[in-house]
C-alpha cells in the first residue's frame, strides 16, 4: 500500500467517517444520483432555535444541544445520562431563526428520554414523513446550500412534488473531516 493511500485510509478512520454512528430508518423510494427520494420512519428529535448567519448558528445550536446529549439533563431514574451521538445533525431557517436538531436514538421514547435542563432545548416526536434530497460532499455553507437547494426544487419540479416546508441542511460529519468525503444533504419533505 503506497503511502498515499495509508494517510487517506488513516484520516477517514480518525474523521468519523468510517465510524458507525446511528442515522435515522429510511427507505430510498427513488434514487437519481445525487437525488434521492426516501420515507423515513417516525423518530424523536431534540431541537433548539438560534439566531445568526449559518456558521455561527451552527455552533451554537450545536453547543446547546450538545450539551444536553452530554449529561445536562435530568434521566428517568434520576441523575443524569448521556445519549449517543447520531447523524445528521440539521438546520432550517424559519421566521428568521434556525433551527436544529439532533435524531434521538431509537431505543428512546418521549417517556425513557432524559429532560433536558435547558430550556432552550426541547423533545419532539416527529411522524412517518417521505423527503426529497440532494447529496453533496465539501463544505455546506449559505452559497453552495443555496445552489443545491434550487437544484433539488427544480428536480422535485420535473417529478411533479409539492414542497412542503422549508429545506432542511443535512450534515453527517464531524468538522475535521476531509471536505473530498463529507456527506452534506438538503432535504424537502414532499
Amino acid at each position: 500500500m503506497t503511502k498515499f493511500k495509508l494517510l487517506t485510509c488513516l484520516l477517514l478512520l480518525f474523521s468519523g467517517y468510517v465510524m458507525a454512528i446511528e442515522e435515522p430508518s429510511y427507505t430510498v423510494l427513488e434514487d437519481a444520483n445525487p437525488f434521492e427520494l426516501r420515507a423515513y420512519a417516525s423518530q424523536i428529535i431534540a431541537e433548539t432555535e438560534v439566531s445568526g448567519d449559518l456558521d455561527a448558528a451552527s455552533s451554537a445550536g450545536f453547543r446547546l444541544i450538545a450539551d444536553y446529549i452530554f449529561g445536562n439533563n435530568k434521566a428517568v431514574a434520576g441523575g443524569s445520562e448521556k445519549i449517543s451521538m447520531t447523524v445528521p445533525v440539521t438546520m432550517a431557517k424559519t421566521n428568521g431563526k434556525w433551527r436544529m436538531h439532533f435524531v434521538m436514538p431509537k431505543q428512546y421514547t418521549l417517556t425513557t428520554l432524559p429532560q433536558p435542563n435547558n430550556a432552550e432545548v426541547s423533545l419532539r416526536a416527529v411522524p412517518k414523513r417521505h423527503v426529497a434530497v440532494i447529496r453533496f460532499s465539501w463544505f455546506a455553507g449559505e452559497k453552495k446550500v443555496a445552489q443545491k437547494t434550487a437544484e433539488l426544487l427544480a428536480w422535485m419540479k420535473s417529478r411533479k412534488l409539492t414542497p412542503i416546508g422549508q429545506p432542511t441542511l443535512a450534515r453527517y460529519n464531524p468538522p475535521w473531516t476531509p471536505p473530498f468525503v463529507r456527506r452534506n444533504e438538503v432535504m424537502i419533505l414532499y
